[in-house]
């Protein structure tokens, strides 16, 4: 079995790629809405944070009521209770990635947790 998984994402509203990779510590989808779009629902979470990246266009996100522009190259992260909502702009849509993953469950990160081989 091989030690990695790729997938290539197209231009779908939504790709959850937790399945099409084989995740198992983390959730990831790539997220894609018109000009004037919303996710259509606010939500919060009970045990996961999510890291919000924009990778194009531009929107809001309302975190608790509060409204927070965002544009490419923006990062967001979200504490589990946070109610959140995606909004692209009127003039413009916006591609991001969503990472979500266990509050407090990072034990190690690049360097702590690499092994180097010779």
């Amino acid at each position: 079995m091989a030690n990695f998984s790729k997938v290539s994402v197209g231009q779908d509203a939504r790709t959850e790629l937790h399945d099409k990779l084989s995740l198992t510590g983390a959730e990831i989808s790539i997220n894609d809405l018109p000009a004037g779009g919303s996710v259509p629902f606010v939500h919060a979470h009970k045990d996961n944070e999510e890291i919000y990246g924009v990778l194009a266009g531009k929107g809001r996100f309302v975190i608790d009521g509060e409204d927070v522009e965002a544009t490419a190259g923006d990062w967001i992260r979200v504490a589990p209770a946070g109610k959140r909502q995606v909004f692209a702009a009127e003039d413009a849509g916006i591609r991001y990635v969503c990472i979500q993953v266990k509050k407090d469950s990072l034990d190690g990160y690049t360097a702590d947790d690499a092994v180097i081989e010779a």
